[in-house]
């Protein structure tokens, strides 16, 4: 029996309530804007009112696909962050009453730093080869979060992306190879005891190159496409620039000239949204993906690269191919929306927001409501997290 292909079928982006100015972080900062929008590439970064944390975004992203699918059929549900809300419930089980998850689900939670979206996407490859019927829900969703006046601070942000993964995909098909590359490195790393990420930010973009150029190695050796068949390239992007730096890097480690222009027509597409909603951590390389689509022209039958990078690390090379049709299944005007949206926020409250903490007295404590978006957080009583969906 031929088995059927497997791949992205619905895709679906979320981001937060506020949105803050890089320029006036930099005012604030006493630095030439310039800095953060040409020499990181960011515009402004995505900040969670206080009523918003990981688990309302991952909902707003993931209903819009329950909302056109339903629930048939999804038999698993994995929820990648590395921004997660407590150490033992996985943050995808409070989805269930918000966006009416099935109870015939198996509902996990994944986490490898930035790299946990792929990995959900490729186990719910797995799982569908072995029972084309089923259906998996892959949600990536992450908070960024670095201390104040650090070099980590302007590259802050927030979204999550859901996908749905299915056999015979209306957006894009999976492809076979795989390039892998894992090691142990402390480049970027959050302790149990920490609220905001540490990072050496040096030691993490030579670890991000060298894992790209390694996990592309492995892909070939797999039998992957050679490096000029592909019509993009989605990277996961920390702060915009990155992408770039990592594309220019894998194009002269074999032996290629990196024509600025070239490189710019093979990245510029998936940056649009990370340039405006900052790092999201493990939605990041799909942002970029959501970005290209709602972007490029078309792109029918074109072969797309994915490099996905996490922090600590592992690093993942893969590809797929954009299917006949793809573009009446994009959301591009609610991704607008999505962005175009958000409320400007003051630095004062900007602040407020990044060094606020969350109660641990067990007493009820109501969450003021302050965002528009679908879902929010209201309260955090006996230890225990309640959210409503509007």
């Amino acid at each position: 029996m031929t088995t059927p292909p497997v791949g992205i079928h619905d895709l679906s982006f979320a981001t937060t309530h506020y949105a803050l100015d890089h320029a006036l972080l930099a005012d604030r900062l006493g630095v030439d804007p310039n800095k953060f929008y040409l020499g990181i590439g960011q515009e402004t970064m995505s900040v969670a009112a206080a009523d918003e944390d990981i688990v309302t975004i991952a909902a707003a992203a993931a209903q819009p696909i329950i909302d056109r699918h339903g629930v048939d059929h999804i038999r698993t549900v994995l929820l990648a962050t590395e921004s997660g809300v407590d150490q033992s419930k996985s943050a995808g089980l409070y989805l269930h009453p918000l966006i009416g998850l099935p109870n015939t689900a198996r509902v996990v939670e994944l986490k490898q730093a930035c790299y946990g979206g792929t990995a959900g996407l490729q186990f719910a490859a797995g799982l569908i080869a072995r029972d084309p019927s089923q259906r998996v829900l892959v949600i990536a969703t992450d908070i960024a979060k670095y201390e104040l006046d650090t070099p980590g601070e302007p590259t802050q942000g927030a979204a999550a992306v859901a996908m749905l993964v299915s056999a015979n995909p209306a957006i894009l098909r999976l492809e076979p190879h795989s390039g892998l590359y894992s090691a142990d490195i402390m480049d970027f790393w959050r302790p149990n005891y920490r609220t905001a990420a540490l990072v050496d930010g040096k030691t993490s973009v030579n670890a991000y190159q060298k894992a790209t150029q390694e996990a592309w190695t492995d892909y070939r050796r797999h039998g992957g496409r050679d490096l000029g068949e592909f019509a993009a390239f989605c990277y996961h992007q920390p702060f915009t620039r990155m992408a770039f730096k990592a594309h220019r890097h894998l194009l002269e480690s074999q032996g290629f000239t990196a024509d600025t222009a070239a490189i710019d027509a093979a990245i510029r597409h998936t940056t649009s949204y990370n340039r405006t909603v900052g790092n999201s951590y493990t939605a990041s390389l799909y942002l970029g993906l959501v970005s290209l689509l709602d972007h490029a022209d078309d792109l029918t039958d074109q072969p797309i690269a994915f490099i996905s990078y996490g922090s600590g690390s592992v690093a993942e090379f893969f590809s797929g191919t954009l299917q006949p049709g793809y573009h009446d299944h994009l959301r591009t005007d609610a991704n607008r929306s999505a962005v175009t949206t958000r409320v400007p926020l003051g630095y004062d409250r900007y602040r407020e927001l990044h060094e606020a903490r969350t109660p641990t007295d067990g007493r009820y404590h109501a969450i003021p409501e302050e965002t528009t978006r679908p879902f929010r957080l209201a309260a955090i009583s006996g230890h225990k997290r309640i959210y409503e969906s509007r």
